[in-house]
């Protein structure tokens, strides 16, 4: 009777597989409607700003563009960026027993952790969209494969991030509850909620530093074409942080995969 051994490749997406299922599994059955939160979220957010737009006299146009869409793509898009950091503080950690097997490393549940959550989104992306569309708004992108490419980026951005908050974490956990809580400050200033082009010049200097905010800001550009966004977004900067996120976030898991492991 022969054998055929597997290939490296074919272990890695049988032990990728494997905790996609187990991951995918713990996610949307943590807790009663924890599939429902995913959607009610962002729905309240939009709710709640759309409450605060009637009262300041329904301001239906916000920089040439409809202002629920704009909220929708704006709140989504952090919420895809702020997942892909919160879900990677605790992935080494849940998964540890794992590593007891030589063919999963550390890296493994960040990714497929990363992975689930960019699908998660993407949905809830596209249900929010589809709403929306019923009520008459035009959702359709006016650039769809720059949207495409942006939402892959803000992806990216996240799991580089991610990456490195997971061995921080690990290492000093302090890091990680710091890393929760300026969450929400991060939050309102990536422009995700309201229009950093009302803040005054001064400041604008100041927030171009985030890169988060160039992600948001460029995929309303990809989806609204009359769309006037800041002066100063750039998608080289936005770029630039993705492979040094990355970059940085792979080195620390090779440099301390050991700890990881042990720990």
């Amino acid at each position: 009777m022969s054998s055929t051994a597997r290939t490296h490749w074919q272990i890695t997406r049988s032990v990728w597989m494997a905790l996609f299922l187990r991951e995918a599994m713990a996610r949307l059955t943590a807790t009663r409607f924890a599939w429902f939160w995913m959607l009610l979220e962002p729905l309240a957010f939009v709710v709640f700003f759309v409450a605060i737009r009637e009262l300041m006299g329904r301001i239906r146009v916000l920089h040439n563009v409809e202002f629920i869409p704009w909220l929708i793509i704006g709140l989504v898009s952090f919420f895809l960026f702020r997942n892909g950091i919160t879900r990677a503080l605790g992935a080494i950690s849940a998964n540890r027993g794992l590593f007891a097997y030589r063919q999963v490393k550390p890296v493994d549940p960040l990714l497929v952790r990363a992975f689930l959550e960019g699908v998660l989104q993407t949905i809830v992306l596209l249900i929010l969209l589809a709403g929306a569309s019923l009520f008459g708004y035009d959702v359709i992108p006016g650039d769809p494969l720059g949207a495409m490419a942006l939402w892959l980026a803000i992806w990216l951005l996240g799991f580089g991030c991610g990456l490195v908050a997971s061995v921080a974490a690990e290492l000093v956990p302090e890091i990680g509850k710091i890393i929760n809580i300026t969450m929400f400050p991060l939050f309102i200033l990536s422009g995700a909620m309201f229009p950093v082009q009302m803040l005054p010049h001064s400041i604008q200097a100041y927030l171009l530093y985030n890169p988060v905010l160039h992600g948001v800001e460029l995929i309303r550009v990809s989806f609204f074409n009359s769309y006037q966004t800041l002066s100063g977004i750039s998608l080289l900067y936005l770029g630039s942080w993705i492979l040094a996120a990355i970059a940085l976030g792979l080195l620390l898991h090779v440099r301390f995969s050991i700890r990881l492991r042990a720990q």
